[in-house]
């Protein structure tokens, strides 16, 4: 009789374990929502332009300040770094441990001023996860600005700047954003009406 009772509870356990490997499969293979970004024009006779350029350190130190200031890291540290290609660092809580996980980006400059960080390579420990599933996770765990749109579909970034909020209404476009040459170079658009 304890003999049968062994069993069952085996087997009843067993089960348990597959239905949870069965649901974070198909978790996992679900295709992920897209975020929206609309694109916003701002007409030129309300503001003054100023053209700045800068290098990939100093922006590095301006990206990570305004996370640290924001509280934007949360809960999950993560960080950027500008090198030959914008480089996403964190970890994914994943049962009672943190693995570290390593994103890069090429970035592209759009004509509205905006910036596409399109997806490049991924490194998650040692796990071999699907980019859009990587992304999903960023999007829902990790606090992002409202003016960072991810996009798991397209395994893409929008980065808005033109929603950017700055202090007295000042917006910001970018004008050329390669890295390999070290050429960032932004408008300010300053307001005079």
């Amino acid at each position: 009789m304890k003999d049968q009772k062994w069993k069952k509870l085996f087997f009843l356990l067993l089960g348990i374990n597959v239905l949870i490997v069965l649901l974070l499969l198909i978790l996992v293979k679900l295709p992920a929502a897209d975020g929206e970004y609309i694109s916003r024009h701002l007409k030129s006779d309300d503001y003054v332009p100023f053209q700045i350029q800068t290098n990939k350190q100093d922006l590095n130190q301006v990206i990570n300040h305004y996370i640290e200031m924001e509280g934007l890291a949360g809960a999950i540290n993560y960080y950027v770094i500008l090198n030959e290609e914008v480089e996403l660092y964190g970890s994914i809580p994943v049962f009672s441990q943190d693995i570290q996980m390593k994103l890069t980006f090429e970035p592209k400059a759009l004509e509205n001023g905006d910036i596409v960080l399109q997806q490049k390579t991924i490194s998650v420990g040692k796990l071999q996860l699907p980019v859009d599933y990587v992304l999903k996770f960023i999007a829902d765990r990790y606090k992002l600005p409202e003016w960072v749109s991810i996009q798991p579909n397209e395994e893409s970034i929008y980065v808005s700047l033109q929603k950017m909020k700055l202090k007295s209404d000042i917006h910001v476009k970018v004008d050329e954003f390669n890295l390999k040459n070290d050429d960032i170079r932004f408008t300010l658009l300053v307001p005079v009406k």
